[in-house]
C-alpha cells in the first residue's frame, strides 16, 4: 500500500537542511576539541561526565547504556579502553553478581574536570552564544518536541531533563 506524503514545502526543506547540516556538523567539532585538549572523543566525555553525576560516581552498565543511548557492546568496548587507561573501573554489583557495575575513578574524576572547561568554551562558542536568550528557550521546546517524537516511550527522558529548571514552591501569603 503506497502513502502520498506531500513533499516539503520551501520552508520546511529550509529548516530541515540545517538541521540535517547540524547534525552532521557539530559532532566532529564537538569531537576535535575533545580529542585536541582532553584525549578524549565526545562520546567518552559524555560517558565520563554522566558517571561524575551519578550517586558514588557508579552505575550498573546496563544503566550507563540507556543514559548514553549506547548498545551494551559499543559501551563495553569504550569502557575497557577507558579502563585501560585508568578513568573507569568496572566489578561485580554487589547485590546481583550478575549485573556489571561501572565507577569512575579518581584519575577519571580528575579527566573529566580538566576537559570540562573547555567543552564548555566550545559549546558556548559554537552553539550557545549564537543565540539570544529566547532562542535557547526555543532550542529547549524545539527538542521537547522532536524528542517526543524520537522517543515516544520516554527511555530517555531522565536524561535529556535532568537540567530542566524546577518551578519555585508557592509563597505563603502574609
Amino acid at each position: 500500500m503506497r502513502v502520498d506524503t506531500p513533499w516539503l514545502d520551501q520552508r520546511e526543506l529550509r529548516a530541515w537542511v540545517r538541521l540535517r547540516a547540524m547534525l552532521e556538523l557539530l559532532p566532529g567539532v564537538l569531537d576535535a576539541q575533545l580529542r585536541r585538549d582532553a584525549d578524549l572523543t565526545e562520546f567518552e566525555y559524555y560517558l565520563l561526565a554522566v558517571l561524575s553525576e551519578a550517586r558514588d560516581r557508579t552505575l550498573r552498565m546496563t544503566e550507563l547504556a540507556r543514559m548514553t543511548n549506547a548498545t551494551l557492546p559499543r559501551l563495553s568496548h569504550v569502557v575497557t579502553r577507558l579502563e585501560r587507561r585508568g578513568l573507569v573501573s568496572r566489578f561485580p554489583c554487589p547485590g546481583d553478581a550478575r549485573v556489571t557495575n561501572a565507577r569512575l575513578t579518581g584519575d577519571g574524576q580528575a579527566k573529566v574536570e580538566q576537559a570540562a572547561p573547555g567543552h564548555v568554551e566550545n559549546v558556548r562558542d559554537h552553539v550557545i552564544d549564537a543565540l539570544s536568550g529566547e532562542q535557547i528557550g526555543q532550542l529547549a521546546e524545539i527538542g521537547d518536541a522532536i524528542l517526543s517524537r524520537l522517543d515516544p516511550a520516554g527511555t530517555m527522558t531522565a536524561t535529556y531533563t535532568r537540567y530542566d529548571e524546577t518551578p519555585e514552591p508557592p509563597r505563603e501569603q502574609a
